[in-house]
């Protein structure tokens, strides 16, 4: 089975949960979804400090 992490719940659902464009996922398990927020924040600020991904121009 797999879930989701509702961005308008703030809740774990499941298959039959809300419509998939209000939803991360899917993550195998219950605790991975709960924790999908956590994730997107961790994820952002790896990109932000990722001197691959720098925005600023080149002198």
């Amino acid at each position: 089975m797999s879930y989701w992490f509702c961005l308008n719940h703030h809740a774990v659902e499941g298959q039959d949960g809300c419509a998939y464009k209000d939803r991360l996922g899917p993550y195998d398990t219950e605790a991975e979804a709960a924790r999908a927020l956590e994730k997107v924040k961790e994820r952002n600020e790896e990109w932000d400090n990722d001197p691959r991904w720098n925005d600023k121009p080149a002198d």
